[in-house]
């Protein structure tokens, strides 16, 4: 772990958090690439899943509002408790709730591509039943499994450090996606069937879950037996706060209405930018089944071909986002805003450009744009936001931001209800409005002014 010899001049330097080795910053941050194979399984799949086992197109927000209402309620609980957690032959602070959060995750990963499979029958109450309370289970335990990883770099990584430690957490995030993404396409390249009966889901996505089911576990496994968390009295002592910030208070209103101004900026940056993604997960293998493959039946070939093909267009969105992050990180401090706006200004283009294009690989360019909008989303929130924050209830603090992330999706799909309709019920329509939210997000870019320490 940390080098204990650091002096503490060394260690004022840096905010009063050490330096750490770049070797326990990957550590601390490698099961989230497991994390997010679980997470862009579900994102990805979701909707391919819901429309084969006979959702109707128009009722898919209220599958969609499942997870993040989940997140919303879970990860300021995760994070009020963690900080009041030490468990050290469980892994200490955060790790427990890393454990709890990959076992349960484990088995609903299991579960939830088998929906259509019990014998619940097409567009059974039952099925679509038995599907939303999987993906309610297996968005509560991500969301358990997840902050973990957001708070530890809070919690160990220096101010100097943190945008390489975030930076890291995004890559592994991306390299998670890209698995995720590209698995239902190549077990369809190499003969595992992409068709199956009427209501059922195919065997590629039934595989690649099981696949990102086996990865989840071995990624976490590493962190959790390869990081050591700093005990309450090192915390304390890092961070420069009484060992009983963490144990007291800690009111959920309190911290909110003391919260930094660059929590409420960035938060409604992420307004913006979150409502426009979960129309991107919504309605992609739609509007791609309808402007390239000109069908929207969801047991046509051609349905589960545009959904192979979005998981393809979503490794394309990773990995843009992979090499944009690097570009990302050459920035100045003093021009994050500029290259937050900028990438969210290019994302709205590539939103936009979706519903114009009705050629499958005309499309890689428009999420190659997305993709660049993901990286600035993954790069700059949680650092502006740590940056500004002390390190008391930092895990709460935390856990609250995640609502910047859930309430935008809940608005989202609530919202689609009126909208979609109201654009034709036509898939691709909604990535014009997308891509109009984007941009106001970039816009909105111009109100945050970031700080160091609240």
């Amino acid at each position: 772990m940390a080098d204990e010899s650091l002096t503490a001049a060394a260690a004022k330097a840096n905010n009063g958090l050490p330096t750490l080795p770049a070797s326990t910053i990957w550590m601390i941050n490698f099961g989230y690439l497991g994390v997010q194979t679980a997470f862009t399984l579900q994102s990805s799949q979701m909707s391919r899943i819901f429309q084969t086992i006979g959702a109707d197109p128009n009722s898919l927000g209220w599958f969609f509002i499942l997870p993040p209402l989940a997140g919303l309620i879970v990860q300021p609980i995760v994070g009020y408790y963690s900080d009041r957690t030490w468990l050290p032959k469980l892994g200490g602070r955060r790790l427990p709730y890393l454990l709890l959060g990959t076992i349960v995750a484990l088995i609903v990963m299991c579960l939830l591509p088998n929906s259509g499979s019990l014998g619940f029958g097409y567009a059974s109450m039952a099925a679509l039943l038995f599907g939303a309370i999987t993906v309610a289970f297996l968005d509560l335990s991500s969301n358990v499994a997840m902050q973990p990883f957001k708070m530890m770099v809070g919690d160990m990584v220096n101010d100097d450090q943190k945008s390489y430690a975030y930076g890291i957490q995004s890559f592994l995030s991306n390299t998670g996606a890209v698995v995720a993404a590209i698995l239902p396409f190549l077990f369809a390249m190499i003969g595992i069937a992409n068709t199956a009966a009427k209501g059922v889901v195919p065997a590629t996505v039934k595989v690649a879950f099981y696949v990102g089911a086996v990865l989840l576990v071995i990624t976490s496994l590493f962190t959790i037996f390869r990081v050591k968390e700093y005990d309450p009295d090192t915390y304390a002592k890092y961070h420069g706060i009484a060992k009983e910030d963490n144990t007291t208070g800690g009111n959920w209103w309190s911290l909110l209405k003391s919260a930094p101004r660059v929590f409420w900026t960035v938060t409604l940056v992420q307004f913006f930018c979150w409502i426009a993604f979960q129309y991107l997960w919504t309605y992609s293998v739609g509007a791609i089944s309808g402007n390239v493959w000109h069908t929207t039946n969801a047991a046509s070939a051609g349905y589960q071909a545009a959904g192979n093909w979005y998981g393809v267009l979503a490794a394309v969105q990773s990995i843009a986002a992979v090499i944009w992050s690097y570009v990302l990180a050459k920035l100045p401090n003093d021009h994050h805003k500029l290259g937050y706006a900028g990438s969210l200004g290019l994302g709205a283009l590539g939103f936009v450009s979706v519903f114009f294009i009705h050629n499958q690989y005309a499309l890689i360019v428009a999420f190659v744009l997305v993709g660049i909008a993901w990286a600035a989303m993954n790069t700059y929130p949680l650092t502006m936001v740590t940056n500004a924050l002390s390190g008391a209830h930092m895990g709460t603090y935390l856990g609250l931001f995640n609502g910047s992330i859930c309430l935008p999706q809940i608005v989202a799909s609530l919202a689609s209800f009126a909208l979609f309709p109201l654009l034709g019920k036509v898939q691709a329509n909604m990535f014009i409005l997308a891509g109009i939210i984007l941009a106001l997000g970039a816009v909105a870019v111009g109100a945050i002014k970031e700080t160091y320490k609240a």
